[in-house]
């Protein structure tokens, strides 16, 4: 019988605590923006669109790291909404651009309180000098792991 290799505990790993909290975290924010009617990834693409009068698709594309076939799908699901509209540029219907509609504008400081709400439920228990090093850690691990793609899931 071979013999048995030491394998490390789930529990020593620091990616394993990272998941275990962003689950629980993100699932909880999923159920309160799904009860305004869209879901993550939405949230994120009206998000990333609040702060811009209008971006192109490809912008869009590569903040959220997605296919072109799947944030079409979410545009689409965002348009049928009410909450995005799509212009064509100069009769190209490759080139659009986007822009959220007065719901949108609306619904999206609503939606970004619910994830302030989150926020506090799930970290409120941390003093700021916490709450401030955990931020700090997280930000330092984008910056050298060169993460760009936002969380859509």
């Amino acid at each position: 019988m071979p013999s048995k290799k030491k394998a490390s505990a789930l529990e020593s790993h620091v990616g394993f605590w990272l998941r275990f909290v962003s689950n629980h975290v993100s699932a909880s924010f999923a159920a309160l923006v799904e009860q305004h009617g869209v879901s993550v990834s939405e949230w994120v693409a009206l998000r990333h669109m609040y702060d811009r009068d209008a971006s192109a698709a490809s912008e869009l594309i590569a903040a959220l790291g997605m296919t072109k076939g799947a944030v079409s799908k979410i545009l689409t699901r965002l348009q049928d909404k009410g909450l995005v509209q799509r212009y064509i540029v100069d009769d190209d219907l490759r080139a659009q651009q986007l822009c959220l509609t007065e719901e949108g504008r609306t619904l999206v400081p609503k939606l970004a309180a619910l994830a302030d709400q989150n926020d506090e439920a799930f970290f409120g228990q941390l003093n700021d000098e916490q709450r401030n090093a955990l931020l700090g850690t997280l930000k330092l691990l984008v910056r050298v792991n060169d993460l760009k793609q936002l969380p859509v899931l």
